[in-house]
């Protein structure tokens, strides 16, 4: 008796570590938003990493977390940052890697904590006829064993709700400057 319930407490144990091994290590979320504004001015304002603070999810969840610049904001090479006792917030830095002018916007997100992971992730703009959809993108990697998160947690959704709330805000914000 005492051998089968080891053997079924290893597999137990196992069973994650196997699962994961089928498991993709990435995943991709992506949300877009379209806001009633001319291309020019939307960018203008995500291109500038400062602006975040006023329309991204994870900015709003601590108003109190520590922020530093380096470089001028808007530019390639621009870093932000931020350090917070919100474990959903953390610790880490982004810099701007990449501006195609009134098109994309890229970066590169480096958490400290709560986990170290360097990701990548971007902004676009496209003119429509009602305005400009704004799509904000992230790519993301979990090495084994922890990619089994992903198995049991819908990191696109969480993550997806979250950019759709920041580019709601956005809206918000760049629809609020027309009048």
């Amino acid at each position: 008796m005492l051998k089968k319930v080891i053997i079924a407490l290893l597999l137990v144990i196992a069973l994650p570590f196997i699962i994961a091994l089928f498991i993709s290590d990435s995943y991709h979320v992506e949300r877009h938003v379209v806001i009633e504004q001319p291309v020019e001015p939307v960018f203008s304002y995500i291109k500038h990493l400062k602006n975040q603070g006023n329309y991204s999810t994870w900015e709003q969840m601590d108003p109190n977390m520590k922020k530093t610049y380096t470089g001028e904001d808007g530019t390639v090479g621009f870093i932000s940052t931020w350090h917070s006792d919100n474990p959903e917030v953390g610790a880490g830095e982004q810099e701007i890697i990449k501006i195609d002018e009134n098109k994309r916007i890229d970066f590169e997100l480096r958490f400290m904590e709560p986990f170290q992971s360097t990701d990548p992730a971007y902004m676009t703009t496209e003119r429509v006829s009602q305005g400009t959809k704004v799509t904000w993108g992230f790519h993301g990697k979990m090495d084994y064993p922890i990619n089994f998160m992903l198995f049991i947690m819908d990191f696109e959704q969480a993550l997806g709700d979250d950019l759709q709330v920041g580019l709601n805000n956005l809206k918000e914000v760049l629809e609020g400057q027309k009048n």
